[in-house]
């Protein structure tokens, strides 16, 4: 099932109209390539593209991979219409005046002036840490007040719609839609918005221009349907909202709140033993029978819903700015894409009822490759879960765990991920995964160790140390003198001998010794210490530079170099592996490596990563260096070379993005927050 919903809420589909002007407006803490509007799911992903500074009301919003998602607004004052929302092509209207826009963890909002009033938009798409049910709802919110600027009093009408586009990437697709009051004070167009519904609210379906033209000729909609349903680019249906707000003097009006989401049922395809399949479905089923009791649910929480935000933003600013300011707004611009690729699910018992003790959480591969929880995806990513609550950690590692439990994956290394394409979570039976032996191994021993150090809980580590000491018996094998392979940055190409890749396989050993520490068996625990500390001794013989100025990137190539990263491993789980030397060697060496925009990743190519940067700033043993590197990445993310979601990839010389956009792996830029 896939459901569309718009709680007081309508868009339109057009052209894509993307001005990349100079920034006119205030923007706190700066203004990035693409603002996070309703970002909760894969597939609740809607940003407004920036380039060098787009309005509220100079773009369409789009999905993170650029497809337009028509949603328009327009606001009445004294009689004279402004768009404050997307690019509709109606006549008889002006712009609204963009003055500010300001984005945290959970919130981008906007103030747009209208003659004689401010309009606020504020779009919150909850982080709900503690509470299930309420982060696996995949609803967004928007919310509309309005005060007088100018000392006046004036006549405010306010209208959004959602276009058709919502529904489909496809814009020959036939599409369905209804309106519906679900009880109390809501009404839902079912493709789908969602709103108050009061005796000033007034709705109405049908083409894009005949809707609009309504609210601009009358400052309400007609209360009426069109059901002839159609193509989403024949004659643009849309489904909008409108409300009269009377008379509005230099208070600040309630909020007009709209929701718009989309829910898909089941969510996950999920691979079992003996080759079955499970269906598993959003966590918020176990709450509520319906989508409509859901809406019914979230609407009218906002007020409760930006407490709760304003709470976590606060708390998280608080946080990054103990490290700097700059450092802050990266973590604010991170946490959404982050958590917006992610799903909570559960299943069903033999007697259909809701397993809530059945809890696994799916991560999508967004852009680069579309995978179903890649290893080396979650990886990058792991500081924001153990931040935000580390039992998300807990939930993403399960399904792996699950599946090569069954026996059914055949290699002695650790999958690569759960699926090719998401969200089908049918693992790789044949083995065929990408090939990461090394780096999956390590990554899943270094999460899991992680998980229990911060949690207390070591269920994971009772329940599959089977598992993990296979992958360890791996490493011991193959980590000290990697073969020819890719790591997690394959698009730089297979290498043998990779120092950094090295790294993370010893301190997957030394994890398992810890490991076995906790679950009561000395003997092994001590082999495997020993082992990890004899492969640091021989590492750093064939890992150093002569003359002890740097690591390379692969032994026996001393004029290479590049960021040793997987040094964070060793810090993050309190090993004192490596000796402080290697750190303030390294230290030393990326001062005199380090471009505009930060250290390359390594000397193959002038390209380097922002969740890499970080974990580098995270690991050197000189502030102002840290906090360089911190620096040249908001630097990137405010360069206004982009309008897509945040890369993680990008040229180190020019700012200039290399593909990758809205991908998860931007939950590392919380890594000095994880430690």
């Amino acid at each position: 099932m896939g459901y569309f919903s718009l709680a007081t809420l309508a868009s339109l589909a057009l052209s894509f109209a993307s001005v990349s002007a100079a920034v006119t407006w205030t923007a706190t803490p700066f203004n990035p390539a693409s603002i996070p509007l309703a970002v909760r799911t894969p597939y609740l992903s809607t940003w407004l593209p920036q380039g060098a500074g787009t309005a509220l009301n100079e773009a369409w919003p789009t999905f993170w991979n650029g497809d337009i998602q028509g949603w328009a607004g327009y606001i009445r004052v004294d009689g004279t219409v402004y768009n404050f929302l997307g690019t509709p092509g109606n006549s008889g209207t002006t712009k609204a005046t963009q003055k500010a826009m300001t984005f945290t963890s959970t919130q981008s909002t906007f103030v747009l002036g209208a003659g004689g009033v401010d309009l606020t938009v504020n779009f919150l798409s909850p982080v709900e840490p503690t509470n299930l049910v309420l982060q696996s709802l995949p609803f967004s919110y928007m919310a509309l007040t309005v005060a007088a600027n100018d000392g006046g009093s004036h006549s405010v009408q306010v209208y959004s719609d959602i276009s058709a586009e919502w529904a489909s990437g496809d814009d020959s697709q036939t599409v369905n839609w209804a309106t519906d009051g679900i009880g109390g004070s809501v009404i839902t167009h079912s493709v789908q918005l969602a709103t108050q519904e009061t005796e000033t609210m007034t709705y109405q379906t049908g083409q894009d221009i005949v809707v609009r033209g309504q609210f601009i000729s009358n400052g309400k909609l007609s209360n009426t349907q069109d059901s002839a349903f159609r193509a989403v680019n024949n004659d643009w249906p849309v489904f909008a909202f409108a409300h009269d707000l009377g008379t509005v003097t230099t208070t600040a009006t309630a909020p007009v709140v709209y929701t718009v989401g989309r829910v898909r049922d089941p969510a996950i395809e999920y691979l079992i033993a003996n080759d079955a399949t499970q269906a598993r479905s959003s966590y918020f089923w176990s709450t509520y029978a319906t989508v409509d009791a859901a809406i019914a649910a979230f609407l009218p929480d906002y007020a409760n819903a930006v407490t709760r935000a304003n709470t976590f933003d606060v708390k998280v600013n608080s946080d990054a700015s103990a490290i700097s300011a700059d450092y802050a707004s990266i973590v604010a611009l991170s946490i959404r894409q982050a958590l917006g690729a992610t799903e909570i699910t559960i299943s069903k018992t033999s007697a259909g009822a809701w397993n809530t003790t059945d809890i696994m959480m799916f991560l999508k591969e967004i852009s680069s490759d579309g995978n179903v929880s890649t290893v080396d995806v979650i990886f990058p990513a792991w500081p924001l879960f153990l931040y935000v609550n580390p039992v998300f950690g807990k939930y993403l590692l399960l399904p792996l765990f699950a599946y090569q439990a069954t026996g059914q994956y055949p290699n002695k290394w650790a999958v690569h991920d759960m699926g090719a394409s998401y969200p089908k979570a049918l693992g790789h039976n044949d083995g065929a995964d990408e090939p990461m032996p090394l780096e999956e191994s390590g990554n899943m021993l270094i999460m899991t160790l992680s998980y229990a150090q911060k949690s207390g809980d070591n269920s994971l580590l009772t329940t599959y140390s089977t598992l993990l000491d296979q992958w360890t018996q791996f490493l011991i094998a193959e980590a000290l003198i990697p073969a020819n392979q890719i790591s997690t940055d394959d698009f730089a190409g297979s290498l043998a001998n990779q120092t950094n890749l090295a790294i993370k396989g010893i301190v997957g050993i030394k994890a398992m010794s810890n490991i076995w520490s906790t679950l009561g068996n000395p003997t092994q625990s001590s082999n495997y210490s020993l082992i990890a500390s004899s492969y640091v001794s021989q590492w750093q013989v064939l890992a150093i530079a002569p003359g002890n100025t740097h690591l390379t990137l692969s032994y026996g190539s001393p004029t290479s170099w590049g960021l040793s990263y997987n040094l964070y491993g060793d810090k993050l789980l309190g090993l004192n592996l490596f000796p402080a030397s290697v750190y303030t060697m390294q230290t030393a060496w990326y001062k005199t490596v380090e471009d505009t925009y930060g250290v390359p990743l390594d000397t193959r190519h002038t390209y380097t990563k922002s969740d890499w940067q970080i974990w580098t700033s995270a690991i050197v043993t000189d502030t102002t260096l840290r906090n360089s590197l911190i620096t040249a990445v908001k630097n990137y993310a405010a360069d206004g070379l982009s309008n897509s979601p945040l890369g993680d990839w990008y040229d180190a010389i020019s700012g200039d993005n290399d593909g990758f956009k809205a991908r998860p792996v931007v939950g590392g830029h919380l890594a000095l927050l994880a430690l």
